[in-house]
């Protein structure tokens, strides 16, 4: 199954899409996440784990592959495991939205707990996907 969410990147003060795409298909229990990801996104997988674990939905016995679109800009930070994390959910169909999650933008570090951390940088990746036409925004309420 497949899932697409979007969320933002920052290269300087410039705001960039990053399409997250989560690949989940029978085989042996692995997680990847490709695209050019730092250390920090890297540890996402460990993160996101948690999180989905501790908020009461079943850890995923699959292989899970996560693409961070475009994959010729690196990415850096935490503010790509909300996205991960919902796309895990929707891709393994243990959630199911009501709603397009095209129109939306999702941006948040988690916590082990399940809880959305705030991110750094969030005034110019707001401002940039406004100016690229998005105007619904999940992000941390302390941002």
């Amino acid at each position: 199954m497949l899932a697409k969410v979007i969320s933002f990147g920052l290269a300087g003060l410039d705001g960039y899409r990053v399409d997250v795409e989560v690949d989940v298909s029978n085989g042996l229990p692995s997680y990847e996440i490709v695209g050019l990801p730092d250390a920090a996104i890297k540890e996402s997988k460990e993160r996101v784990n948690s999180a989905i674990k501790n908020t009461g939905f079943d850890c995923y016995n699959h292989k899970v592959v996560v693409n961070l679109a475009p994959a010729s800009t690196k990415k850096e930070g935490p503010v790509y495991d909300l996205a991960i994390a919902l796309g895990i959910l929707i891709a393994t169909k243990q959630i199911e939205l009501t709603f397009s999650i095209k129109d939306f933008v999702f941006l948040g570090e988690l916590s082990l707990d399940g809880k959305v951390r705030k991110i750094n940088g969030i005034l110019p990746t707001l401002i940039s996907a406004r100016e690229n036409g998005y105007t619904k925004f999940v992000i941390p309420d302390d941002n």
